[in-house]
């Protein structure tokens, strides 16, 4: 019998790619094969619920897979709560996993808090893995100076523990290493002498240990060990070399400054010899003049300018007599 005049063959196809297309839409919006696997598992969800997810854009399968390794480990967990979970933006399978790994271990570790420690971007199920196997974090070389000057390179491996309580809010692994060098810098800084370090390395590790350096983080410090301690460069001789570098040099300027102070001063000196001696040329020059202005007022007679003209050759006869350079007195 024809439809609308269409071959019955021609209707039946039309009905299947019709009926396919039905069942896929109700299959996306009801995933009934996770459902089946949740009821063969013993979890409870029903099928509204699974499709209220799709609602709110959640993937069922993120919430319902980890729900059956939940229930079969005996968690106890509500779909509320991984649902919460994953609309805030965390891993719900992991959780999930480090709740397994804590229970095992028996470690306490509820599923409020290991959301919290999800939530605030640190592996949840790497720590709990870090509480049953210590990591061992192994510090860069550090550069310290005991007491003689001698430069002492340490490099320590520090043994931690993760430490579940403090992981909310609690420093991580940068912070331990910074607090390591510091305490490396401390001990080697109050050590007499370099020797001393390298006799006893151990007593790094002991000051260092005892000082708390992982109060505040999200670790707990197991052990600190030296794995090589070498003896650097001599930085006190260094130090003085270049402070009497620097004396040297200071030396050398007011050496300098006091030498062109002097040349200053013996020019000046000169100067005024040179202007003393102008002085006395320009007083000379005036006896001629004042000599004839005696002679012509009558204050000086004749016979006083030639008694004054023997006193003069006289005194110059004597001079050159006791002039020891004359080649005449030789």
């Amino acid at each position: 019998m024809a439809v609308f005049g269409l071959d019955p063959g021609l209707v039946a196809v039309i009905f299947v790619i019709l009926a396919v297309i039905v069942i896929s839409v109700l299959l996306s919006f009801f995933p009934i094969m996770l459902w089946i696997s949740a009821l063969a598992s013993g979890v409870r969800v029903g099928i509204i619920t699974l499709f209220a997810m799709r609602l709110r854009r959640v993937v069922p399968s993120r919430i319902v897979n980890p729900l059956i390794k939940a229930t079969k480990a005996g968690l106890g967990l509500s779909i509320n709560q991984l649902e919460s979970h994953f609309l805030a933006g965390g891993n719900v399978d992991r959780v999930v996993n480090a709740l397994i790994a804590a229970q095992r271990a028996n470690i306490p570790l509820p599923f409020e808090r290991a959301a919290a420690i999800d939530l605030a971007g640190r592996d949840v199920l790497q720590a709990v893995q870090m509480s049953v196997n210590p990591k061992v974090i192994e510090t860069p070389i550090v550069s310290a100076v005991a007491k003689d000057g001698i430069e002492v390179k340490v490099r320590a491996r520090v043994t931690v523990r993760a430490n579940i309580d403090r992981l909310v809010g609690g420093a991580g692994e940068d912070t331990i290493i910074a607090r390591i060098g510091e305490g490396i810098v401390s001990t080697v800084g109050s050590s007499n002498s370099h020797k001393d370090v390298l006799e006893n390395p151990d007593k790094i590790s002991r000051t260092v240990l005892e000082k708390g350096l992982d109060a505040g983080t999200a670790f707990e410090i197991l052990s600190i060990d030296i794995a090589d301690v070498d003896v650097g460069k001599n930085i006190g001789a260094h130090l003085q070399t270049e402070q009497a570098e620097a004396d040297k040099k200071i030396a050398q300027a007011k050496a300098e400054e006091r030498r062109a102070m002097a040349v200053a001063q013996e020019q000046e000196n000169k100067a005024k010899v040179v202007e003393m001696e102008a002085r006395v040329v320009e007083s000379e020059s005036q006896v001629p003049l004042a000599m004839a202005e005696a002679l012509r007022s009558g204050k000086l007679g004749v016979m006083d300018y030639l008694n004054m003209k023997n006193i003069e050759a006289d005194t110059s006869m004597r001079s050159s007599l006791g002039d020891s350079t004359d080649p005449k007195n030789k």
